[in-house]
């Protein structure tokens, strides 16, 4: 009996010991955790102070260059071509003859449409007499003079078709590559070449709707071309009226000189169009901007913590962004490590200037 309770005794003893035990081990397990937090190593970061300066605003917008004029020299009528008078190439006048088709038939015609104009001119002469010594009736004599008007549109349609034989330059300009040779028969569904006048080009691009009512006329817009470092200025003077619906865009167009030849239509170009000048603007790095889906974001140090905060975003530069809304002047921007970053990330800012 003793030893049963000897034996109940030692086992509790050896129960109450081990719970000691565990009670011990996790209030220091417990304390070193809580010392592992407290002591975290801070991210080293770089970032800014956000300011306000004045800002140029400048959107840049792809357009395409176009000729001043241009038109596809056609024959309105067909035939085969006796003469070609022009050289590939090379500028043109204002009514330059450029080929003549042979108009050998409509001469003809023409030949045949002036007897019968004659004729019934006589017979009109005839029955107005006629009508005066009541000889004829007023209806015989309104036949008589229809007919006579008639021949002499039939005249004046035949001329008209000899005059279109010979295609003339519808303005000055610059003649392209021919598709015909002397010989060649000819229809209106054959293109001859291509004329364009290049004194002059037009630079057509777009801009986001949101911009659309900072544009005006006779604005001066700078721009370049792919190969050239060369600065060119054209000068807006027209805006389409309404914006596009499908690409939610304003089309603009300028015009710019181009006396010299350097630029060709057809090719594309980059347009620096400038809008209004902001005096209190956020400019801040772009390499602070997190595209995410549903806009922008950036990251500031709050209390020494990385803050994840929304932005609108607005024109973009080589290096900088404009920023409408979410920060404010004094906010710490963090600029460096920003892709693996999280709020309340403990973070250790050095400013740059």
């Amino acid at each position: 009996m003793k030893l049963k309770n000897l034996v109940l005794v030692l086992l509790a003893i050896i129960i109450v010991g081990f719970i000691t035990f565990r009670i011990f081990a996790n209030k220091e397990k417990n304390a070193a955790a809580k010392n592992f937090k407290g002591n975290k190593t801070a991210m080293q970061v770089s970032g800014v102070v956000v300011k306000s300066s004045t800002f140029n605003n400048t959107l840049s917008l792809s357009g395409s260059i176009e000729a001043n004029e241009q038109v596809e020299i056609r024959s309105e009528v067909s035939g085969i071509v006796e003469g070609i008078y022009f050289s590939e190439g090379t500028f043109v006048k204002k009514g330059q003859v450029l080929f003549k088709v042979n108009d050998i038939e409509l001469k003809a015609q023409l030949q045949q449409a002036v007897t019968k104009e004659g004729l019934a001119g006589e017979n009109a002469r005839r029955a107005k007499l006629l009508l005066q010594k009541e000889a004829i009736s007023q209806e015989e004599y309104d036949v008589a003079n229809a007919d006579f008007a008639s021949t002499k549109a039939q005249t004046q349609l035949v001329r008209a078709q000899i005059a279109k034989t010979a295609v003339k330059a519808p303005f000055s300009g610059k003649i392209g590559l021919r598709s015909i040779s002397p010989g060649t028969y000819i229809t209106p569904a054959i293109l001859v070449a291509k004329l364009v006048n290049t004194n002059q080009l037009k630079i057509t691009f777009s801009v986001p709707e949101k911009y659309a009512t900072q544009v005006k006329n006779k604005t001066v817009v700078n721009f370049t071309v792919s190969g050239s470092s060369a600065n060119h200025t054209a000068i807006i003077y027209a805006i389409e009226p309404e914006v596009e619906v499908a690409t939610r865009t304003l089309q603009i167009r300028a015009i710019a000189e181009n006396q010299q030849g350097k630029l060709f239509p057809g090719t594309f170009a980059e347009v620096h169009l400038p809008l209004a000048t902001i005096t209190d603007a956020i400019v801040v790095p772009s390499e602070a901007i997190i595209p995410v889906q549903g806009g922008k974001k950036v990251f500031i140090s709050n209390n020494g913590k990385a803050k994840e905060v929304m932005v609108d975003a607005a024109t973009r530069t080589e290096s900088d962004i404009l920023i409408l809304s979410g920060l404010n002047v004094g906010d710490t921007l963090i600029t460096s490590g920003v892709m693996t970053l999280k709020n309340e990330t403990p973070v250790k800012v050095q400013i740059k200037n």
